[in-house]
């Protein structure tokens, strides 16, 4: 049955043998090896004491090729020529998938032909020798990034390898990532990992864990994404971790973006016991970019300006090759640049914005009501309680694929671009809350001279990539809407001033 309760030391050793078998490098994954070659590492590569002790935001990108060597060179360019504080591992998609024979093919390919014929690196296939390699070619501390719903091979064999920050988490590696993984199965295999990572920190290796805080990366209202993280980071502590950086994925509106993750830092160390420390990630932007360039920086030095407001301990940072797709090296390096520009600039400068405290409030009072949502789910038990809580709908993500979420809950931008929720679905959250959402909502409506519909839903995902914040309608598009009802007569949601 699941429970929040932690792994005992028995289970997780039979348990760990068992996935060593799997794949040939298993058999190299070595707890007791692994820890001396943590040990033996300069105190430069600790990546929670590195991130911990941080006076400012340090950045780190994403980055994954398939061959050992070119990784390598990678990581090297990223450090030098984009001054990144953090180096990045990202694992390729078959990994993520557990299907280690075609990642080892692709591999194979890859050595062959000397193109990138994965899309990032296949950790599991590299084995613990190769991971030693890569931690000990740089400088910097590096973290291992994937997308996995089962990532527990995956984990021992980076963890053997050296690496000593892992991200992802049970719900933020599902829900977004894929549509049939049981929630209840991957919490059990992330408690694994989490114990895992316990077991390290227990010895005297700290390592880092960061759950996912964008979700689907597309308009996620912010007190969702921090209720996520917030229950994630709870599930790691119970097994044990002791250091969790809590993620958030930029919205772009910045009053609401430097709430929420002021917001994020307050519940995460109100809610996780004393002895976690907890430091948080700004992502930025994760949906669609502007497919030129010097609009794409746009968007990167708007993340920069945020990070420098908001003081986040880590920025993912985003490239201007965003729009079409795996960025090469100096386009990544530039991202790096942008935002280190932008926050240094910054930090010089006395900035106060006004309603940033009246924005905060709204979204920890909301997240709090997804929290009471999943203790009451569960009797006190979080892992039961945020799996009851996603089956009812009281807990949601809007545009998920999983199966495990209903996917009910749709955002919109309001008038001043902060992202609210359109479509509540059975979320649960307060009447005097949903007023809210639903004023400001109309108070758009009014201003574009239509109905609050799915339309807007759609505007606004595409208004970035446009050139936009809000999903604005063209004046013919206004005048095309009846009063109440969209232009194919479907998708009104409510009526203007009604909660839905």
């Amino acid at each position: 049955m699941l429970r929040d309760e932690r792994i005992p030391d028995e289970e997780l050793i039979e348990v760990e043998s068992a996935l060593r078998e799997r794949w040939p490098t298993g058999a190299d994954a070595e707890f007791e090896s692994a820890i001396a070659y943590h040990e033996s590492l300069p105190t430069t590569k600790r990546f929670a004491d590195a991130l911990e002790s941080a006076d400012q935001p340090l950045l780190q990108p994403r980055a994954g090729v398939p061959c050992l060597d070119d990784q390598t060179e990678l990581l090297r360019y990223l450090d030098k020529e984009g001054g990144a504080d953090l180096l990045p591992t990202t694992i390729d998609s078959y990994t993520r998938d557990n299907e280690y024979e075609k990642a080892q093919r692709g591999l194979e390919e890859a050595r062959e032909s000397g193109e990138d014929t994965l899309n990032g690196f296949p950790a599991v296939n590299h084995g613990v020798e190769a991971c030693r390699e890569l931690v000990e070619a740089v400088d910097a501390p590096i973290e291992v990034r994937h997308g996995t719903p089962d990532a527990r091979l995956l984990a021992i064999i980076t963890l053997a390898g050296g690496f000593q920050s892992f991200e992802g988490g049970p719900i933020s590696y599902n829900i977004p990532y894929t549509k049939e993984h049981d929630l209840k199965e991957t919490i059990e295999h992330w408690q694994f990992i989490d114990r895992l990572c316990g077991a390290y920190t227990k010895r005297g290796v700290r390592i880092n864990r960061e759950p996912f805080g964008p979700l689907t990366g597309t308009l996620v209202p912010p007190s969702i994404a921090i209720a996520v993280m917030v229950v994630e980071g709870l599930l790691a502590a119970t097994q044990g971790v002791r250091s969790l950086t809590l993620g958030y994925g930029q919205v772009g509106n910045v009053v609401q973006d430097v709430a929420a993750l002021r917001a994020l830092r307050e519940l995460g160390e109100e809610y996780l016991p004393n002895d976690v420390v907890v430091t948080t990630v700004f992502h930025e932007w994760m949906g669609g970019f502007p497919p030129d360039e010097a609009r794409a920086n746009g968007v990167i030095g708007l993340g920069g300006a945020t990070a420098a407001l908001a003081q986040p301990d880590k920025v993912i940072t985003k490239s201007p090759q965003e729009f079409q797709g795996v960025p090469t090296q100096e386009a990544n390096a530039a991202g790096l640049r942008t935002t280190r520009q932008l926050i240094d600039m910054m930090a010089e400068q006395e900035i106060i914005i006004d309603g940033i405290d009246k924005e905060q409030e709204l979204i920890e009072r909301t997240a709090r009501s997804l929290l009471d949502a999943v203790f009451d789910h569960g009797d006190g038990d979080v892992a039961r309680g945020v799996v009851a809580a996603f089956n009812s709908g009281a807990l949601d993500v809007p545009f998920a694929p999983s199966d495990s979420a209903k996917a009910d809950v749709l955002p919109a931008r309001d008038d001043d671009g902060r992202v609210r929720i359109l479509q509540w679905g059975d979320l649960a959250v307060d009447q005097e809350i949903r007023d809210i959402h639903d004023a400001r909502l109309d108070e758009r409506a009014r201003t574009e001279g239509r109905s609050r519909s799915f339309r807007m839903v759609a505007d606004d995902v595409d208004a970035i990539s446009d050139g936009k914040l809000i999903g604005r309608p063209t004046a013919s598009e206004s005048d095309s809407e009846e009063s109440g009802r969209a232009t194919d007569g479907t998708d009104t949601i409510g009526g203007e001033g009604d909660a839905d």
